[in-house]
């Protein structure tokens, strides 16, 4: 069985909203699944269907593989480093702020034909 893989590091979207677009694709087809993160209205989903049109187009490079026959076999999001920011408060005080990152990873399999 033959995997495409692709990676996106330290996006700019918190891995908790990023998992709810992930949780959208896993197990899909790649047709469904580009619908799916097409008509889905997240940000989460806009960053993760570039990730898999990198993965598609690695297989389609790789192995000369069609689209359709393609099937998604994981999809991670870890989270990456924060960045750590402050806002001023009242008599000089300060509360902290988490820009949090993510890495992407999609794999990609071809699907068994019978």
């Amino acid at each position: 069985m033959q995997e495409a893989k692709a990676k996106t590091k330290y996006v700019r979207i918190s891995p908790y909203k990023a998992r709810r677009s992930a949780d959208l694709i896993r197990n899909m087809l790649v047709e469904e699944a580009l619908l799916q993160l097409k008509l889905s209205n997240l940000k989460g989903s806009r960053l993760l269907k570039k990730t898999l049109d990198s993965a598609i187009a690695n297989a389609q490079n790789k192995f000369d593989v069609k689209k359709e026959k393609l099937k998604i076999a994981e999809v991670r999001v870890d989270q990456g480093p924060t960045l750590k920011r402050s806002k001023p408060r009242n008599r000089g005080g300060q509360v902290p702020i988490k820009k949090r990152t993510s890495h992407f990873t999609i794999v990609l399999t071809t699907t068994e034909e019978k």
